[in-house]
């Protein structure tokens, strides 16, 4: 058995995972909203407006989306036993992590891309003016950040040996590097630390790079700026060069193989029993 046949399997279990579609689809219901209040009773019926809501919504729900779908991934299977049956097939460690990561993956980025092309198919109807490239790269932003959680859910999932160190262990990331940003109280916290309690002299900018660098539900946001014109909104027309969105997609990309990494080499060293 092959890492592809690990993936085949586990789709078969994961797929009737209700919990999972549940989350996709109330997702799919913002979306549809959104875009619905947008341009329902309004003078400005901007693609741009209705969208704009959606990185706080997406900055939320993703997360909880690609989290559900993989913390017990690996765990769920040490935990029953049935790792020890995988492994004599055989595959290696290394096939069992990746297979579960193509499993999840394909799972996640089904519900994003129902919940882009019904929005697609809304927007088309309701806006004279659909701005459907926008509408695209906020798409593929928003796959590559879910993928970037299921990377840290499976790496979390290969390196703890229960459920409830899996659960335990997603819970924690997703409240620091997403609910703690999303309340704004991430940015803060590192300014306290590195100017008040470190003494150093930090300029806002560099501090907002760090919290990308350490969250990526901060490097999403802030990669919205590829989607958005410059000057839309709260997005600064003159950011550095470290702020920009395609340095932020730099981050999302490591965030997605370091983690998922990480837990292989954990897993590969763990004591199965």
């Amino acid at each position: 058995m092959s890492m592809l046949a690990v993936a085949k399997k586990d789709f078969l279990d994961v797929r009737r995972a209700k919990i999972v579609w549940f989350v996709g689809a109330l997702y799919a219901a913002f979306m549809a909203l959104l875009f619905y209040f947008g341009q329902n009773g309004s003078s400005n019926t901007s693609v741009l407006n209705a969208l704009w809501p959606l990185t706080i919504v997406g900055a939320m729900f993703i997360p909880l989306i690609a989290l559900v779908t993989a913390y017990l991934a690996v765990a769920g299977e040490r935990e029953s036993g049935g790792i020890k049956y995988m492994l004599s097939i055989p595959n290696t460690r290394r096939d069992v992590v990746l297979g579960k990561f193509l499993t999840r993956t394909a799972i996640v980025s089904v519900s994003i891309a129902v919940a882009f092309l019904l929005s697609g198919v809304l927007v088309l109807l309701w806006y004279s003016s659909p701005e459907m490239d926008t509408l695209a790269i906020m798409a593929v932003l928003t796959a590559l950040y879910a993928l970037t959680y299921v990377a840290v859910a499976i790496g979390i999932s290969a390196a703890t040996a229960s459920r409830s160190r899996a659960m335990g262990g997603s819970i924690a990331f997703f409240f620091i590097t997403s609910v703690l940003n999303v309340v704004g109280l991430l940015q803060p916290a590192i300014d306290y630390l590195v100017n008040d309690l470190a003494g150093l002299d930090v300029s806002m900018y560099q501090i907002a790079f760090v919290q990308s660098l350490i969250s990526p539900t901060a490097a999403y946001v802030n990669s919205t700026g590829l989607a958005f014109p410059d000057g839309f909104r709260t997005i600064p027309s003159d950011l550095p060069w470290f702020l920009q969105g395609k340095t932020m997609v730099v981050i999302m990309l490591v965030w997605l193989v370091v983690p998922l990494a990480l837990g292989i080499w954990q897993f590969e060293r763990a004591d199965l029993g």
